[in-house]
């Protein structure tokens, strides 16, 4: 059975009553509530799979902070970190388990979960489990085997924004026991979708942002024109900031957190800015340059007006704009020789030997990459997707995690240690008095701030740690601060990778698919934008949202959208008939008697590219039929 109901309430009474579920809630719809809660009212543990660290982190803390028990496990993390975190999901009374999709298929974890009392799986970004969908992740097709390790345990799955197709695949691919869907619609009713053509877009930023007070997001594809755009605003006295994922973690933090708070009122971004982030009163997103698919420009641009206030979603574009996004259609599949000579590239830059590496991570910078290697960044970052795509890398985008310690040994040979080695004994009673459970788990250290305790040097504090590793002591885990490339499966011969054609082709007209119906989305000059999106979801759009581009010019009108519709009804099946006539014989079988009216509607037919006229032989002709009739199916 196959409902659809908006509410929260109804998701959380699926999971308690055992249904597997799919949940489609728009970005900012409160996805995280409809697993937390029920779990909590479950006896056992919640295991949370999701690909985006920074959002398993940010969650891990939110529940920390509550006082709930949370434990994330990710790429970056030690074998010992991994164990006793696990271990302490079966022992120490976790409630939930964050898990991205890569770690859920090495052995050791699948072998612990089965020694957990599991009350739940939840999938975050469910749509990556598609291949039909806009970020599909080869790691998340396995997610459905953990279903063997406890088959009565129920699944939800949860996302943003998928089409039917990918609906239908998800269900599949995570054997549901039967179709059972929660859809939130799509519509955002008090987001205003508006698409300028402009061949100046950075004034018109400018006078958007002068005009619209409150927060901001600008979107932007290249890492260079987020300081260039930001500097722009700061110019014309805008607060503004940038942020793309080149950046350290820490200054990504800082940026953010200056933001949030309402320190810097607009952030210039890559799309490494906004996800999970919950700011309900960001009033204006702007792309400046088009996303790939619209879903990425639904979960972007839904990133305004959270608090259901007036908020603005505008795209700014030219024709240059267009073509990119056709070019891009190209280079985002490069051939399967360029994608071959990156792997093997990866595979001597991190010194991975033949048939090793798998599920170990490695920092990874990848401009200093390209760099080494000298090869077209483009390109590069492209061969990568598609090693991503193909189930062989995973790769994640940096993320500051702090240094960690755990203590080996217990309280009696701790102390023991103490009193024959004087030397390390005020620092591990300091580390004892300022991190509790570390003898269960791993805890948070700062060095510089046990260096100021300690009275000594940062590089003495280090050193001390690092013997005390050495001998066993405890387990150290510096910070990390880098991008993490894991091997998801070992490492083979570049020549033997197995890339299979039929499906990369299949998985490239699929995207030329998505960015066409983006380019149709932003040039559309007769249909309400907001109707636009719903169709693409799968929603039928009853009424046009009132406040677009195209529904503020038809609101201008002194006719109504019932006259409208029926005109144009009339003169479509007018002119199939008879072919191109001119003003006067159209206005005689248009049947109109205000013909001042008429030709107004006529004007704006013309205005929105919906009828064409010929000014040397002097008629009126539709542009193109058929191309009209499946814009207005679609």
């Amino acid at each position: 059975m196959i409902v659809s109901r908006p509410l929260q309430e109804d998701i959380i009474e699926s999971v308690l009553n055992g249904i597997d579920t799919l949940a489609l809630l728009p970005t900012g719809g409160g996805k995280s509530v409809c697993f937390q809660v029920p779990a909590m009212a479950m006896e056992g543990i919640c295991i949370v799979v999701s690909p985006l660290i920074a959002l398993m982190k940010d969650q891990v803390e939110n529940l920390q902070a509550k006082g709930i028990k949370a434990v994330a496990v990710f790429s970056g993390m030690s074998r010992d970190e991994v164990d006793i975190a696990l271990d302490n999901c079966i022992y120490g009374h976790l409630k939930f388990l964050y898990l991205s999709p890569e770690r859920l298929l090495s052995d050791l974890v699948r072998e612990r979960i089965q020694k957990m009392n599991v009350c739940l799986f939840a999938i975050d970004e469910a749509h990556c489990i598609s291949q039909w969908g806009y970020d599909f992740r080869p790691s998340y097709m396995r997610i459905a085997e953990i279903r063997d390790l406890h088959p009565s345990v129920p699944i939800l799955a949860l996302t943003a924004s998928a089409t039917p197709e990918v609906r239908t695949d998800i269900m599949k691919q995570l054997a549901f026991k039967k179709e059972h869907l929660f859809q939130k619609s799509f519509a955002r009713e008090n987001l205003n979708y508006l698409c300028y053509h402009m061949e100046d877009k950075q004034r018109k930023m400018i006078e958007i942002f002068s005009k619209v007070r409150g927060t901001g997001i600008v979107y932007v594809r290249n890492r260079k024109r987020t300081r260039e755009y930001a500097q722009l605003l700061q110019q014309y006295k805008i607060s503004a900031d940038f942020y793309h994922a080149g950046l350290s973690a820490q200054l990504r933090n800082e940026k953010q957190d200056q933001w949030k708070s309402g320190k810097t009122r607009v952030m210039v971004c890559t799309n490494a800015f906004g996800m999970g982030i919950d700011k309900p009163d960001v009033r204006t997103v702007i792309h400046m340059d088009l996303p790939d698919s619209p879903e990425a420009y639904y979960q972007e641009a839904g990133r305004a007006g959270r608090d259901e206030k007036t908020a603005y979603a505008i795209v700014l574009y030219n024709e240059t704009d267009i073509a990119d996004l056709k070019r891009r259609q190209e280079t985002s599949f490069p051939a399967i020789k360029e994608i071959r000579n990156v792997y093997q590239a990866i595979a001597n830059y991190l010194q991975v030997p033949v048939d090793s590496g798998m599920g170990v991570s490695y920092d990874f910078e990848i401009t200093k990459f390209i760099s080494n290697y000298n090869f077209n960044p483009i390109t590069a970052l492209s061969c990568l997707r598609v090693l991503e795509a193909e189930g062989l890398i995973s790769v994640s985008d940096a993320v500051f995690i702090p240094s960690r310690v755990h203590f080996k040994v217990n309280n009696i040979d701790l102390y023991t240690f103490q009193v024959t080695n004087f030397k390390y004994d005020i620092l591990i009673k300091t580390i004892l008095r300022s991190a509790e459970g570390v003898f269960d788990e791993f805890v948070k250290i700062s060095e510089p701030e046990l260096a100021n305790k300690l009275k000594i040097t940062y590089d003495q504090v280090v050193s001390m740690l690092t013997y005390l590793h050495k001998n066993d002591i405890l387990s150290y885990e510096p910070r990390k601060d880098s991008p993490q490339l894991t091997f998801t499966t070992p490492r083979e011969e570049a020549v033997y990778i197995d890339i299979d054609e039929k499906k990369y082709l299949a998985r490239k007209e699929k995207y030329i698919l998505r960015s066409e119906a983006v380019a149709n989305y932003v040039t559309s000059k007769h249909l309400c934008r907001s109707m636009i999106l719903l169709n693409y979801f799968g929603e039928k759009a009853t009424s046009r949202c009132g406040v677009c581009d195209y529904c503020r010019e038809l609101n201008k009108q002194e006719f109504n959208e019932i006259e409208l519709d029926n005109f144009r009804t009339n003169i479509n099946s007018i002119l199939k008939n008879e072919g191109p006539l001119n003003v006067v014989a159209l206005l005689e079988r248009s049947g109109i008697n205000d013909s001042k009216k008429a030709l107004e509607m006529i004007t704006w037919m013309i205005d929105q590219e919906y009828l064409k006229y010929n000014k040397k032989v002097s008629y009126w002709r539709l542009k193109a039929e058929i191309e009209l009739n499946n814009e207005t199916e679609k």
